[in-house]
């Protein structure tokens, strides 16, 4: 009986409860093999050949281009029927943790995972976290990997993406008008500000009226692969780059790229690390935004 019970407190002990008001949007590889597979739906985002070759032990697969518009737009978001489809099909729900894996190979690879937390949280999924440095950081810390794919269990989900944290074509033209108020930063190298490069989907380079650049590789220290992950340090890369509000004074920020990838980063970085009120994701970015010839600056 003895021994019963002290199994039952070790496995309690092993497994961290996703529950527990400590709960990071950033975690360690270390935080992510301590959760309960059992209560956590762990997520990788890699092509499905290289999640064959090694994931996180009970990771459902959902390569990052289900995530994405298509060719001509890929940073469009998703309609709800798809959304729904593909969160059912991966088993998610809106009260179960989630936390999304990928490659981790450099600082642009981040952004694939920042864009796909960005869409479970606009789709109403509760408790959502990241792998810093992703299975990359999984394999420095010596943790195993398994090759057993993971058939996950159908959920009934019905989602739909909230303008919480998204503003659209027609929001993004109200502030550069001027009929409405936001600051709008680019996520993009200083290239593609400046208008010296652009997408090879978009019409046109250059950016929008009135944009502050904040190149999304910022917030990433000397390895390139993971994120900065304390408040403090958050704010204080966001504030060299010109970055003047203050939390709650009700300041909107609008992050836009090419493509919605790196600027997921940025919104990513001062919406859940910076805890920035109000920030928001243009997600089809200057690709749709030129190809549909909006008003531009830095064009050349």
């Amino acid at each position: 009986m003895f021994r019963t019970l002290a199994a039952a407190a070790l496995l309690a002990f092993a497994f961290h409860s996703p529950a527990l008001a400590d709960w990071k949007k950033l975690q360690t590889p270390e935080e992510v093999a301590a959760l309960d597979p059992a209560e956590a739906l762990i997520l990788d985002i890699r092509g499905q050949t290289v999640y064959l070759g090694g994931h996180v032990p009970g990771a459902v697969n959902a390569p990052y281009p289900l995530w994405r518009g298509p060719a001509a737009n890929p940073g469009r978001e998703l309609p709800d029927d798809q959304l729904t489809e593909l969160l059912r099909s991966i088993g998610a729900e809106k009260d179960k943790p989630t936390i999304v894996t990928y490659a981790g190979k450099d600082e642009t690879d981040f952004g694939a995972a920042a864009r796909v937390y960005w869409t479970l949280k606009s789709a109403g999924i509760e408790q959502i976290a990241i792998l810093n440095g992703g299975v990359r950081a999984w394999k420095d810390a010596k943790l195993k990997l398994s090759m057993a794919p993971v058939q996950p269990m159908e959920s009934q989900i019905e989602a739909s993406l909230s303008d919480q944290w998204m503003l659209t074509r027609e929001g993004v033209l109200d502030v550069v008008e001027g009929r409405s108020k936001a600051r709008l930063v680019d996520a993009r190298p200083l290239e593609f500000f400046e208008g010296r490069k652009k997408h090879a989907a978009a019409k046109q380079a250059g950016t929008l009226q009135g944009a502050l650049s904040l190149v999304h590789s910022s917030w990433f220290g000397p390895d390139k692969y993971k994120m900065t992950d304390t408040p403090e340090a958050a704010e204080k890369i966001a504030r060299k780059a010109g970055y003047s509000g203050g939390k709650g004074d009700g300041e909107v920020l609008v992050s836009f790229c090419n493509t919605g990838h790196w600027a997921a980063t940025n919104w990513f970085a001062l919406s859940e690390v910076a805890g920035i009120e109000n920030v928001k994701l243009y997600p089809e970015s200057m690709v749709g935004w030129s190809n549909a010839y909006m008003p531009m600056v830095n064009t050349n």
